[in-house]
């Protein structure tokens, strides 16, 4: 009997970008720590997008990255540029566990957007997953946004509403994509779309930039980020799209939270609490319904 791994020969790489995208959120917060959320981002994209870029050359798509840099560079700000923000801002109040339970809730968001823009209207349990999912957030922000600032100035009101800003960012990027981008090869809109988040976040990096120099750790954490986290991820994310489909891959959501939640608390020594992972669940729950994850398995 042939073992699990031979039937799913795309199984370790699955779990391996389930793993490197929830190593982001330890390695954005101790970068975010030091260097600030739009150094951060800015930095981070830099590094990806320059570990991308002999990628595209050697496979000689330079020319078609050209014909799209327009569109590439409004679909990096808002694919990278923007949540990357949001995400280390919001890692500078709240734990890597919360916010990546909320990040899974950008399927929902892409589901809406696609709906409003599109006209990509869900039906059956695809409403009542984007139902459940929403109702799952409200009751897991609930008891974590408040808007009193905390002794470092920061509140996790804020916190939790950027972590939405960019999963509403990420459904957005979705959309366009697929209305404007699609049939260009995946590579090409990983490179120009972190080349264009590197322009968009250019200024703001050096004007931002700490004016002590982050320590050896941050620099590693953040080249962690760039190269594993992001450059590196992008190319398993793309292998996996070719092996078992755009939605097959989507499904990696559900695994990102666990390994976030694994490395807060090994690392960071943050806690899990009981809501969380009951909110977690629902918010889960609703986004398998809404992206018919259920369907998929039977196939």
């Amino acid at each position: 009997m042939k073992s699990t791994a031979a039937h799913k020969p795309w199984l370790a790489e699955f779990i391996l970008l389930s793993a490197l995208w929830g190593a982001s959120f330890l390695f954005t917060r101790l970068s975010a720590a030091e260097f600030g959320p739009l150094p951060t981002a800015g930095v981070r994209v830099i590094i990806a997008a320059l570990f991308l870029l002999p990628l595209l050359l050697a496979r000689d798509l330079w020319p078609e990255l050209k014909r799209q840099r327009n569109k590439l560079l409004l679909l990096g700000m808002f694919n990278s540029g923007i949540p990357f923000a949001c995400f280390a801002f919001a890692l500078l109040s709240i734990s890597t566990g919360l916010s990546s339970l909320i990040n899974a809730t950008v399927p929902l968001f892409g589901a809406v957007v696609a709906w409003i823009w599109l006209k990509d209207r869900p039906h059956g349990l695809k409403i009542l997953g984007l139902l459940i999912g929403f109702v799952g957030v409200a009751m897991l922000a609930w008891g974590k946004a408040s808007f009193k600032p905390d002794a470092s100035g920061l509140s996790s009101g804020w916190a939790v509403l950027a972590c939405l800003l960019a999963c509403l960012c990420y459904g957005l990027s979705a959309s366009f994509t697929r209305r404007y981008l699609s049939g260009v090869p995946s590579l090409v809109i990983a490179t120009g779309s972190q080349i264009g988040a590197a322009i968009g976040l250019c200024l703001p990096t050096l004007w931002l930039w700490p004016a002590k120099m982050p320590s050896a750790t941050a620099w590693l954490a953040l080249l962690a980020v760039g190269v594993l986290c992001t450059g590196i991820a992008y190319v398993l994310y793309f292998r996996l799209i070719e092996k078992i489909g755009a939605a097959g891959s989507l499904t990696v959501t559900f695994l990102i939270p666990v390994f976030a939640v694994f490395y807060g608390a090994i690392f960071l020594g943050e806690s899990v609490t009981p809501w969380m992972l009951v909110c977690g669940s629902i918010i889960f729950l609703g986004t398998a319904l809404s992206v018919d994850l259920f369907k998929l398995r039977r196939h």
